[in-house]
């Protein structure tokens, strides 16, 4: 990990598709979220190498990954990743390397800004809106399924 102080917190964020909470620990966002501790979350990271050492990731995709903006990805095994490739968002990420991440909001329920504050360690952003989802598309090692 590249930044230890930021190593047991919530982070909230505007990040590439809506205001999210970040966290070396998924756990942490789980428990804030109120949502099962074991639920995945997302990983996102500027870097398609710090993916690819969590997971193998099909080949066949590799280029898909690279170029997608705003798409998210769910392999075989249930690991979910996101590459971001947005300027402002990515850079962070680049700093700090990967974030689990998911959406600043009560599981099952809207965007709600004040509440999102609370939970959250560390704001990154003042304006915080919420946006359009990523598209999300399971993959298998030869076919790909849009799921939203």
């Amino acid at each position: 990990m590249k930044c230890q102080h930021l190593q047991n917190k919530i982070i909230l964020a505007q990040t590439d598709t809506t205001a999210g909470f970040l966290s070396k620990d998924y756990k942490l966002i789980n428990k804030a979220k109120n949502r099962k501790i074991s639920t995945p979350c997302l990983l996102t990271s500027a870097y398609l190498s710090e993916i690819q050492s969590f997971s193998r990731l099909p080949n066949k995709f590799k280029n898909d990954f690279r170029k997608a903006k705003k798409k998210s990805f769910i392999l075989k095994n249930g690991f979910s990743f996101r590459l971001i490739n947005d300027e402002r968002h990515s850079k962070f990420l680049k700093k700090f390397g990967f974030f689990y991440s998911s959406s600043a909001n009560k599981h099952g329920e809207k965007f709600d800004e004040n509440w999102a504050r609370k939970k959250a360690d560390l704001v990154l952003d003042e304006i915080l809106s919420e946006k359009s989802a990523s598209s999300i598309f399971k993959l298998s090692r030869i076919k790909k399924v849009k799921l939203r």
